[in-house]
């Protein structure tokens, strides 16, 4: 094969692991009961797919070509470990048959949902159960996921494992909760999604374009959800405040790509559709009269987006929302943002004071506590200290539009 057709196979490949890897994953393990067995042959698939594609060329539907191969392999080890239990017997002749997947899309969400609540079962560790989702239903690696929630990668590596280890030997089933269990996973399913969700938010200025996509899956699932739990208003909370972050998504960056903070954005280059249908869905889920955490973050959002709109929007309003998010969900995101909005209402020294009461440690690496800061500080006139905090700020900052942001705000100090 060429070199130009080497490189469209592996490109295929790598779509298709991007694409559609949870969707595969979840099909497999519904019937391996499995997750790690599934997860050794769908590498195995695709790794054979690398070997495979570049010289018989690219198959016209990869996936399900992977997730026959990957069948195989599970087949295969089960003749291996001499399988004879009916109930496993049965499971192998299913594997058998791998044109048995509905061919349309309306099947795969059920697969992808019915994964995320086995992931939030009461017999995993709750610290592990969002991970666990982001991995086995998104394909994210340990390292991604760790960055998303703030912990090492080697301690949410063993966490995943020992989760995984968990679901075999407790023998947990890959079907939908009771409906009186739903209520109880539920918060871990919400987690999840956002969580997915700000793994793909936090490449918008492109660095990894692949994973951008993972904003829409994340709206798509809360949209599932929703659909799932009609009655239940924190999924039309989470979908509402998923749909007014992606609704700004591309007025981020300017045209050379540099960072726009949400007071210099132009609205103009915001997604009126999803403004809207965010404002809908956090109507709605407000008017089941059950306050959630996710529906109080997307009325803030709702704030800030009618205050950049030029409504008229009392900065202790804000303030109030975020004592009712800490009351409800406490979180060292959320005290930092309230004391902006403190700031806002009573004037830098007050949002400054309410920062020095946060644990010092829990924010030493935490990039928005130093920016927040480094702000008020320069707002308050203290130069020389708000210099010193937009060097901390931009030396932990990610990406590099957000550094060159804050390098910027420096130099204006003086």
């Amino acid at each position: 094969m060429t070199h130009d057709g080497l490189d469209a196979a592996h490109r295929r490949a790598e779509q298709a692991a991007r694409q559609s890897y949870g969707r595969l994953l979840a099909i497999l393990s519904a019937r391996t009961r499995d997750i790690a067995a599934s997860e050794d042959a769908l590498h195995d698939a695709f790794a054979r797919a690398l070997e495979r594609w570049p010289q018989d060329g690219v198959p016209e539907r990869p996936e399900a070509w992977l997730l026959q191969v990957a069948r195989h392999r599970t087949l295969d080890a089960w003749r291996h470990a001499q399988v004879q239990d009916a109930a496993a017997h049965s499971l192998l002749l299913l594997a058998q048959d791998v044109h048995d997947e509905p061919q349309g899309q309306a099947a795969v969400p059920d697969e992808r949902l019915r994964l995320l609540f086995v992931c939030a079962h009461p017999a995993i560790d709750g610290a592990a159960r969002a991970p666990l989702m982001l991995q086995t239903v998104l394909g994210l690696d340990a390292a991604r996921i760790a960055n998303a929630f703030l912990v090492a990668p080697a301690t949410l590596g063993q966490r995943l494992v020992r989760a995984k280890a968990r679901i075999r030997a407790a023998g947990i089933g890959f079907e939908y909760p009771r409906a009186d269990e739903l209520p109880r996973r539920l918060q871990d399913v919400l987690d999840g999604i956002y969580a997915a969700y700000g793994t793909g938010w936090d490449d918008v200025e492109g660095t990894d374009a692949s994973h951008r996509g993972l904003t829409l899956e994340a709206i798509e699932l809360g949209r599932i959800l929703c659909a799932l739990m009609p009655g239940e208003p924190e999924p039309r909370g989470l979908l509402a405040l998923m749909l007014f972050c992606e609704s700004r998504a591309h007025a981020r960056r300017d045209a050379q790509g540099a960072y726009v903070p949400l007071d210099a954005q132009d609205p103009a280059r915001w997604n009126d559709g999803m403004r809207l249908e965010a404002e809908q869905q956090l109507a709605s889920a407000a008017a089941r009269g059950v306050v959630g955490a996710y529906q109080l973050e997307a009325a803030i959002q709702s704030a800030h987006t009618q205050r950049c709109l030029g409504m008229a929007v009392p900065p202790e309003a804000l303030v109030a929302l975020y004592d009712g998010l800490l009351a409800l969900r406490p979180s060292i995101g959320a005290q930092v943002s309230r004391a902006c909005a403190l700031a806002a209402a009573q004037g830098p020294a007050a949002g400054l004071q309410a920062l020095d009461t946060i644990d010092a440690q829990r924010v030493a690496s935490y990039q928005p506590y130093w920016a927040a800061r480094a702000h008020l500080l320069g707002a308050g006139g203290q130069v020389n200290a708000a210099r010193a905090a937009y060097a901390r700020a931009s030396g932990l900052a990610s990406q590099p539009a957000v550094r060159a942001y804050l390098e910027q705000a420096a130099r204006r100090l003086g």
